[in-house]
């Protein structure tokens, strides 16, 4: 009635692990070929030498806005950076040169920078206008006769 389930042997089930290493070898290679391809060539260590900087930037960005922001005020603009990423990179970057222009003098607090984001939405918000083209016709209420 039931078949009783065919069990791999050790030797079977190994060289079925060999085949998928090999078929996911040959994936990670080609996927390799594609990104160097897409990055013009570039090589490894090219690659790697460019996330480092990338790296050694983002912990001199977070270096500098712990110096200029204190812990309630950075926890406020982490909180925005995940609900709008593009916005808190720019704030960090205006934190950023106005302490290198010498306009922050000691941290911020996070009143001062709720009130830096106001000034900042106030600047930047989108004014949107309705504006309604009305079609004019011949026999209009305007000719009163």
């Amino acid at each position: 009635m039931f078949e009783k389930p065919r069990s791999l042997s050790r030797r079977g089930y190994l060289g079925k692990l060999n085949m998928a290493d090999d078929e996911l070898a040959a994936i990670r290679a080609k996927r390799m070929q594609e990104l160097q391809a897409q990055y013009g060539g570039q090589n490894a260590t090219q690659m790697q030498q460019q996330q480092e900087a990338m790296q050694r930037e983002a912990e001199m960005r977070n270096s500098m806005l712990s110096q200029i922001l204190g812990q309630d005020a950075r926890a406020r603009l982490n909180s925005i950076a995940l609900v709008k990423p593009e916005k808190a990179k720019m704030m960090e970057g205006m934190l950023i040169q106005m302490a290198r222009t010498g306009q922050i003098a000691g941290k911020l607090s996070e009143s001062q920078l709720v009130s830096l984001l106001q000034e900042v939405s106030e600047k930047t918000q989108k004014k949107t206008t309705v504006k309604f083209n009305r079609k004019r016709i011949d026999d209009s209420d305007d000719d009163d006769d």
